[in-house]
């Protein structure tokens, strides 16, 4: 393992979620904390929505203390999935687009509508 710098990224495996943070071992060496206020800049109702057990993260270092084999680390700002998800199964229905054919110049002509109204407010 590269040597420990604050800033530096590094790849740990999630080994625990609590209400509080993210649990992560790097190199089988040295236990990390990502505290709920490192995991985003918004509100975070639940951190089981950012990792999994057993995933593999990309982590930035921002503390650490070498004598207990501690470390204090972050997510913020970083693009910390190795492996994402992707949900790009799309599935077609009988009618295809049909509905949008036949509605999308029904809806431009309502927003037209609409549009010219609060212009001549």
């Amino acid at each position: 393992m590269k040597e420990l710098e604050i800033g530096s990224i590094l790849i740990g495996k999630v080994t625990g979620i609590e209400n509080y943070g993210i649990f992560v071992n790097i190199d089988d060496k040295y236990t990390g904390l990502i505290h709920i206020s490192e995991v985003s800049d918004r509100f975070v109702s639940d951190l089981n929505h950012y990792a999994e057990i057993g995933e593999e993260i990309r982590v930035r270092v921002i503390d650490f203390d070498e004598s207990k084999k501690q470390i204090k680390l972050s997510i913020k700002d970083l693009d910390y999935r190795i492996h994402k998800k992707r949900n790009t199964k799309i599935e077609e229905t009988e009618k295809g687009f049909e509905t949008l054919r036949v509605k999308l110049p029904i809806w431009m002509k309502e927003k037209l509508s609409k549009i010219e109204e609060n212009e001549n407010k």
